[in-house]
């Protein structure tokens, strides 16, 4: 170990600190008042007490740590080395004969001393550093409350000492009843969660930072409804796992967005299943640069795939992933390929070429107002002739799992979109053979942030100062996070043996009138300032999602988030009426469109026909 002038400077200080503790032991041995021979006694073993402390706290590494950092390791090798050389100064002293009387009761006293000089300047020091005393040293920070009192809200409150970032914290809340009282870096904890408003008042404070990152969803919306009620300004610390990953710091604090509100809790993967599937294989992922084809390709990376397979029909999606991925993911052997994935020539061309283990199928046309009226007929040629080809390939090149991904818009279709998903559905199920290539559907509904979503849109217009449009009062939703999707669709292509439909469990609809409120409180606005304004319900759109149709029953799975759709079904001669509606070629009207979609999906009922 270099000795820089700093080591040197606390050497010198614990020698001084292990002199001052000797002498003091006999002062206090005989009340401030010592003999003269006890005092030529008390100097005249320093000689021989301090150098053998000494060593004995270089050995044990006292001078390696960093005093600002102080913590209960140090303190651990502070007692150890004290007491060590308590126990070794009488066997010195007996050992080489030292002719000086040493009280017992020094003995005892020295360590004593010497662990509180030695320990308690170590966190002195500390907490000068971290400046303990923000709210004096920083007049111009600003008080908070935290909520939570758990690892979190420790870390947070270290860095909020060392780099106040305008903050000074003036109590904690927690939900745990053994909390309520005590003190966590010496901050109090003063209630429970849900009386956050009364405290607030209390301690004149408009800013709450949520220290909950690993607690329910469902826990953090409750009390970022209570704050955004009560007028307060919310913040959070960022997620654990940006935490561990070493992306942020715990002062990273920022305004809770909606995704921490709406997300959900981690999904379990069968990791080692997943690992037999992916790793080492090749796969294809088509529509890989959308919202969720995209998320697939990351989530598939991690198994370390023989090869990933980018088909995608933007150029600049394409580029994108091209870019990142092996940016991400050291290693990672990609074949970035742009097609159409209607166009059977060049999709069997890339299977033939790369003979994919495992194919997720991602690309399709969503929106559903965008897929009525004149775009009818691309969304079926899309959505269902799109899927028949790369399925036809996949079976035509030993492709093992086919797995295609499907939407809640399928169930009780009244739109063309949720239509051709159904009918992509039953063109798998009608392609399932006794062996070769297994075909699997998975249903979800709507995903946070993907494109097209309601959510960019809303805080787009909160910004603009309103108004959020919101077609209907009554309209709801399923939500999920996009790798929480991406994850489950790993998990169903796992699991499916063929033929199947699985459903995602979505957790419970969210209105989205209620959705815009939360929004518009959480950026410190309110309906008075921006206000909601309801348009009406868009062509082909439903008030509501349904993930089973009528006639339809779910099994469960072995995992908890996944259920198996006893769907109606698909007749036979499905695939060759397909073709033959296909091959007519040409452009097909709207009208045509719905009618051909209500015969092979009778479920299906466009909202301009009745429904």
């Amino acid at each position: 170990m270099n000795l820089n002038p700093r080591t040197a400077t606390i050497i010198l200080h614990d020698i001084l600190a292990a002199v001052f503790a000797w002498l003091a032991a006999y002062w206090l041995r005989f009340n401030l008042d010592m003999p003269p021979e006890f005092q030529a006694a008390a100097w005249s073993t320093l000689l021989w007490v301090v150098p053998l402390q000494a060593i004995v706290f270089w050995r044990f590494g006292l001078y390696r740590g960093i005093w600002r950092f102080a913590s209960l390791p140090d303190l651990k090798r502070i007692v150890l080395a004290v007491g060590l050389a308590a126990l070794l100064i009488p066997v010195a002293l007996i050992l080489f004969r030292v002719n000086a009387v040493v009280p017992r009761s020094v003995l005892i006293l020295d360590p004593l001393l010497l662990l509180v000089l030695m320990g308690g300047s170590r966190l002195a020091y500390r907490a000068w550093k971290e400046h303990r005393l923000a709210s004096v040293l920083h007049p111009g920070s600003k008080p908070v409350l935290v909520a939570g009192a758990g690892s979190a809200a420790d870390f947070l409150l270290r860095e909020l000492a060392r780099n106040p970032a305008g903050f000074h914290v003036v109590g904690l809340l927690d939900d745990s009843r053994d909390k309520r009282g005590r003190l966590v870096q010496g901050i109090p904890v003063l209630g429970a969660l849900d009386e956050v408003a009364v405290w607030a008042r209390k301690m004149e404070v408009d800013d709450i930072v949520l220290a909950l990152p690993s607690a329910a969803h469902a826990v953090r919306k409750r009390i970022t409804q209570v704050c955004a009620d009560a007028g307060l300004n919310v913040l959070t610390v960022p997620s654990l796992e940006d935490l561990v990953a070493g992306r942020v710091s715990v002062s990273s604090l920022r305004r809770v967005e909606l995704d921490d509100l709406l997300g959900r809790d981690l999904v379990e993967l069968d990791d080692s299943g997943l690992h037999r599937l992916l790793t080492g294989q090749v796969v294809m992922v088509t529509g890989a640069g959308g919202s969720i084809g995209a998320e697939l390709c990351r989530q598939i990376a991690r198994f370390e795939p023989a090869k990933l397979v980018l088909f995608e029909q933007s150029e600049l999606a394409l580029y994108a992933m091209e870019q990142e991925l092996p940016q991400r993911f050291a290693g990672l052997q990609i074949a970035p390929v742009i097609g159409d994935v209607k166009n059977a020539v060049w999709v069997n061309q890339v299977m033939a070429e790369h003979r994919p283990a495992v194919v997720f199928h991602a690309a399709a046309y969503k929106h559903v107002p965008l897929m009525e009226n004149a775009n009818a007929w691309e969304a079926v040629r899309n959505n269902v002739l799109g899927t028949q080809v790369v399925a036809a390939a996949a079976q035509a090149h030993g492709v093992g799992k086919f797995v295609m991904i499907s939407t809640d818009k399928a169930v009780n279709p009244t739109n063309v979109m949720g239509a051709t998903k159904r009918l992509a559905e039953m063109a798998c199920q009608a392609m399932q053979q006794a062996s070769g290539t297994r075909f699997v559907s998975v249903r979800f509904g709507n995903v946070l942030g993907s494109s097209g979503s309601v959510i960019p849109k809303f805080q787009k217009q909160i910004e603009a100062g309103g108004p959020v449009t919101v077609t209907h009062p009554e309209i709801t939703r399923y939500f999920m996070s996009i790798p929480e999707a991406a994850q489950l669709v790993l998990q169903a292509g796992l699991m499916g043996e063929g033929g199947e439909i699985f459903v995602l469990d979505m957790g419970e609809p969210v209105k989205i009138a209620e959705m815009a409120r939360l929004m518009i409180r959480l950026s410190g606005a309110d309906e008075n300032r921006i206000r909601i304004e309801y348009t009406g319900l868009r062509p082909g759109e439903k008030l509501y999602e349904e993930l089973l149709a009528d006639d339809e029953s779910t099994l469960p799975t072995p995992h908890p988030k996944l259920r198996v759709a006893k769907a109606r079904p698909a007749i036979g001669t499905l695939a060759g009426e397909l073709d033959d509606w296909f091959r007519t070629g040409g452009f097909q009207p709207e009208a045509a469109v719905k009618q051909a979609l209500t015969r092979w999906v009778p479920e299906y009922k466009p909202q301009d026909s009745g429904r």
